[in-house]
């Protein structure tokens, strides 16, 4: 067993865990979704505070990789890097698609056993972040971006049943004319979904390149301008 760090930047929620022998002994989060950079390093900080006032050694730090928000990756990836080098830990990547089935596992009252599981991360218009897994987090399909249409996922509709979760299900819900299915747009990643896997990864010595450990975006990032600023340039035409 092992005492974790876990950090999730991906969405609006900012989040923080430590895991001590399988158990969460401190959890923190702030929703504003402006507020990742400033925040991020207290929660760290009191995290680590806790650690020195009982005595333990952190074993590893963990981070998600993505996909999810380019500007939350960078900084909860960084920070986590940073982290592991100065103290000469492990690093620690998860998908913050399986840390959302994670979830789905933990938060689904009627959990069977024979359920698959498809988180969806929005990705603006009607495009998504998404992978399949089956109830043991086994990859049905790999993380990928996906615009969503009426047929996307029909491979799936002899299932017994699919949760679609993640504020991405939101736009696939009235698509979908499968009779099978569980809607649970609640459902995003956290921190406190991540200790399971960083725990698993720990065992295995699953552990990141310090280095070369980057961000996995699935897409080019894509800049955006306000409509206002667009009219304005525009009028200079």
């Amino acid at each position: 067993m092992a005492n974790i760090l876990n950090i999730d930047t991906t969405s609006r929620t900012c989040s923080v865990s430590l895991v001590q022998n399988g158990e969460t002994v401190m959890g923190l989060e702030s929703k504003d979704a402006m507020d990742h950079s400033r925040v991020l390093a207290p929660f760290v900080n009191e995290c680590m505070e806790y650690t020195r006032k009982e005595g333990l050694r952190l074993d590893a730090v963990s981070a998600i990789s993505g996909p999810g928000s380019y500007t939350g990756l960078r900084i909860g990836l960084s920070l986590a890097k940073g982290m592991a080098f100065g103290l000469d830990i492990p690093l620690i990547t998860l998908s913050s698609l399986e840390v959302m089935a994670v979830g789905v596992m933990f938060s689904y009252r009627d959990w069977e056993g024979d359920e698959t599981i498809v988180p969806m991360i929005d990705a603006r218009r009607m495009e998504v972040f998404t992978a399949v897994y089956d109830s043991s987090l086994k990859i049905i399909a790999a993380p990928q971006p996906m615009i969503l249409t009426p047929e996307s996922f029909q491979s799936l509709q002899d299932c017994k049943k699919i949760i679609f979760a993640g504020d991405g299900a939101k736009k696939f819900e009235e698509l979908y004319a499968g009779k099978n299915s569980v809607w649970m747009p609640h459902i995003m990643p956290h921190a406190k979904f991540m200790g399971i896997l960083s725990e698993k990864f720990y065992r295995e010595n699953k552990f990141a390149d310090i280095a070369y450990s980057a961000p996995e975006y699935l897409k080019e990032y894509q800049t955006t301008v306000s409509k206002k600023k667009f009219n304005n340039n525009n009028d200079k035409v």
